[in-house]
């Protein structure tokens, strides 16, 4: 979902989601390229951590003092903003917990590698997922070296047996997992798939209503959470 699409979600007027959409791609996007803080747009930055870095030394610039003074508070909101939308839809921030596990002081240098691969979908995790799904767990495409390792319960909810588990992942195609992973879809107990409202256009993205996984008992814990706290349900 667009940062202007979720604005709208959030119920924000119309002035307000083109003063706050327009000021993140426009102006502070040039502010943060001029002082060398960005190499590209702000509405480029999909990690909420850096984001919030690069905030911060935005909020130090003088150009932005300036202008966020005259403009009573805009660009400051237009962050604060940005910075909700990336924490709402980043349920997994991978550079987040890569960051969380190379900064573990109790954990050894192999441990961290194989937490590591483990959230990149890597190592032991992709090994017994491709073993266990063979191809694809939705399309049954067979070229494995194309799909990737998704977890159910997100990575950083699981403890490192479930981070581990078989029955914690799905081997998808990227576009799969990427919506499955942003909480676009998910999937029922018998299987069949659930499509967020949130999702703009999902056949482009080659999903459909009719497509179903197929599943064993031991799954349906880790998809009730998914369901539960992954999923973007409809806005009230």
């Amino acid at each position: 979902m667009t940062f202007r699409k979720w604005m709208e979600y959030q119920g924000l007027s119309a002035a307000s989601v083109n003063n706050y959409d327009t000021a993140i791609k426009g102006v502070i996007s040039d502010w943060a390229q001029a002082a060398d803080l960005l190499q590209g747009p702000l509405n480029a930055v999909e990690s909420h951590q850096r984001f919030a870095e690069v905030s911060k030394q935005i909020r130090e610039l003088e150009v932005f003092r300036q202008r966020n003074s005259t403009g009573n508070g805009m660009y400051a909101a237009a962050l604060n903003k940005f910075a909700a939308y990336l924490k709402s839809s980043c349920k997994e921030d991978v550079e987040d917990d890569l960051s969380e596990i190379l900064s573990e002081k109790d954990c050894t240098e192999t441990d961290k590698i194989t937490s590591v691969k483990t959230r990149l979908g890597q190592g032991i995790f992709r090994q017994r997922l491709i073993g266990y799904w063979q191809g694809c767990a939705v399309t049954q495409y067979p070229d494995t070296t194309l799909l990737v390792a998704s977890h159910i319960k997100p990575w950083r909810e699981s403890s490192n047996e479930e981070r581990l588990n078989v029955y914690n992942g799905f081997l998808l195609l990227p576009t799969l997992d990427k919506a499955f992973d942003k909480g676009l879809i998910t999937f029922e107990e018998s299987g069949k798939i659930k499509v967020s409202e949130q999702l703009e256009m999902p056949e482009l993205f080659g999903i459909s209503s009719n497509m179903k996984v197929r599943l064993d008992k031991q799954h349906q814990d880790y998809l009730a959470f998914h369901r539960d706290c992954v999923f973007r349900k409809a806005p009230y």
